[in-house]
């Protein structure tokens, strides 16, 4: 079993603090995105979607998608569960991890792909090539912005993004944070408190790290 990932991916960063979260050892196959390996053949018979991560298992499957592989190893480790412990946790975690990826991280994507010279074509990852929409960047600024002021709102109630445990959403939520803040130049308003106190809480965990 090995994960085929890259230090420059934010979506590789989410599996790999995921299994540091649950101590989860594998060995790692790192793609190198800037000299496009993710495009070769190699590659593509591993992944058509030409896209990391990868979790390729000991007879050969592929499993890609960030929360595809996060069930995966949920299910093969079920120790320090990160995608809840009952029904009702389980609902709660896939519900605000979905709404910290749509409302966060899916526009701090959009906007980067969108704006970024050397991405000329490439406005959307996959097989396929589509042409920067240079308007979309400052719609994305605004919904990074109504992001953090609706978090901050949530976090001001409770200590994680699902609750009251750290959980797969606070993964997501602390990659958009550290994606938005470098590559987007939107880091967390001074005046979102709350969110404030969340991400120096979540930042300071090891798996941050990873």
């Amino acid at each position: 079993m090995r994960l085929y990932h890259s230090t420059a991916s934010p979506n590789s960063r989410r599996v790999r603090m995921f299994m540091a979260e649950k101590g989860i050892s594998i060995p790692f196959q790192p793609v190198n995105l800037a000299e496009k390996e993710q495009f070769s053949d190699a590659f593509k018979a591993i992944n058509p979607r030409q896209q990391v991560p990868v979790l390729v298992l000991d007879d050969g499957t592929a499993i890609a998608e960030v929360p595809a592989i996060w069930r995966f190893l949920e299910e093969s480790h079920p120790e320090h569960p990160l995608l809840g412990s009952d029904a009702t946790g389980k609902a709660l975690v896939a519900m605000w991890e979905r709404r910290v990826e749509l409302d966060g991280f899916a526009p701090t994507m959009e906007g980067v792909r969108n704006a970024v010279p050397g991405l000329k074509s490439r406005a959307l990852s996959g097989p396929h090539d589509y042409e920067q929409i240079p308007g979309l960047v400052e719609r994305s600024k605004r919904r990074v912005a109504n992001f953090y002021a609706d978090f901050d709102a949530r976090l001001a109630n409770v200590p994680f993004m699902a609750g009251a445990d750290f959980s797969a959403a606070d993964i997501t939520g602390v990659v958009t944070v550290d994606f938005a803040t470098a590559a987007f130049k939107m880091p967390i308003p001074e005046d979102s408190r709350a969110l404030r106190r969340w991400y120096e809480t979540v930042a300071a965990r090891p798996s941050a790290k990873a």
